[in-house]
């Protein structure tokens, strides 16, 4: 599961403190697609093809059926409009949009004395026991020592902890060969932001704090820096997920691959995986555009909250790192499960 599970450079999941989702009773309003800023300028062929990758998952029998009339769509703007309807779901939080990538690592296939960092599965007694170890206990209480569970090694512990951050990525072994890895579960503690401990401490103020200045000033501060990453009990493990073709994106929750700039990680306690997602995102790069809701994150959490995924590498990195910005979402439901939504039907 990418990301959400982190971003090596998204401010957001760096900043983000938890929400519970049932904090406010959220609230649902009907909206017509001539309310969706933009909506008949996207490129809705592009977003149904996205919507196609992942629908024959939802197993209800409207979304089923959905999903079967979508391989038959000529005109995917119509099978939104017609089959569709905008469903605007608020909590009383602010609307936030961020951005996620899957980073790419070095690393060698075996232990080295530049690599020496490694990229853990997940032990089943992690599984079992819930929560497990902190992060501090995992790595050196020895625990993971001796037992066959490394799948890589890595040069850099500080872009191996944002990789945790994101959830997947790709490793670079020094002969040119690339493998991917994968969410492969995590110690069941719950993420705490290292960007925010660093403002609670006075380090930075809060609109200082990014990926880059926390790396630095990790590396700067050797002994401190582990200290700070140890802040964050949560530890997430892997799985080698290197069957999913190179010019194809990484898996996301729904495990198949996601799509960038049309998928988004959103809090599933609100918005179904796998529905279409109306985003209206401000800032200095506005952003309208159909999406789908394949992935979700850790730190993604409530009903106007989503993390847009920006692809692959460095670029991706720094075009999703600049992203924190207000807008409204509008999550495009089955036309009777949207009404089903609205007071006059619960009652």
């Amino acid at each position: 599961m990418i990301r959400r599970l982190g971003a090596a450079i998204v401010l957001n999941i760096l900043l983000a403190g938890s929400v519970v989702p049932n904090e406010t009773d959220p609230h649902f309003s009907i909206l017509g697609f001539e309310d969706l800023e933009g909506w008949a300028e996207d490129d809705h062929a592009a977003a149904l093809t996205v919507f196609k990758n992942t629908c024959a998952d939802l197993d209800e029998p409207d979304w089923s059926s959905l999903c079967a009339l979508a391989f038959d769509a000529k005109d995917a703007r119509q099978f939104f409009e017609l089959f569709f309807r905008p469903l605007l779901i608020t909590d009383g939080k602010d609307p936030l949009f961020t951005g996620y990538f899957e980073p790419e690592l070095d690393g060698s296939p075996v232990p080295t004395p530049r690599y020496r960092h490694p990229v853990y599965r997940m032990p089943s007694e992690a599984r079992e026991t819930r929560p497990w170890l902190t992060r501090e206990e995992i790595l050196t209480s020895g625990v993971m020592s001796g037992r066959g569970l490394e799948i890589a090694w890595v040069d850099d512990p500080v872009e191996l902890f944002f990789l945790q951050v994101q959830g997947s990525g790709r490793i670079r072994y020094p002969d040119g060969r690339v493998i991917r890895v994968g969410y492969g579960g995590a110690n069941g503690h719950n993420y705490r932001s290292i960007g925010q401990e660093l403002v609670r401490r006075g380090t930075y103020q809060a609109h200082q704090v990014s990926a880059e200045v926390i790396k630095n000033w990790v590396r700067r501060n050797p002994v401190e820096g582990e200290a700070l990453l140890f802040h964050n009990k949560s530890y997430v493990f892997f799985r080698e997920v290197s069957q999913v073709p190179a010019d194809m994106g990484p898996l996301g929750a729904m495990n198949r691959s996601i799509t960038p700039m049309r998928t988004i990680a959103v809090d599933p306690a609100y918005t179904p995986l796998g529905a279409p997602v109306w985003i209206e995102k401000d800032g200095a790069d506005p952003l309208r555009r159909l999406m789908i809701a394949q992935d979700t994150g850790s730190a993604i959490k409530g009903a106007q909250r989503a993390d847009v995924f920006f692809g692959t590498g460095d670029a991706a990195g720094q075009a999703a790192g600049r992203i924190k910005d207000p807008g409204r979402m509008v999550v495009l439901m089955p036309i009777q499960r949207a009404y089903a939504f609205l007071p006059e039907a619960m009652q």
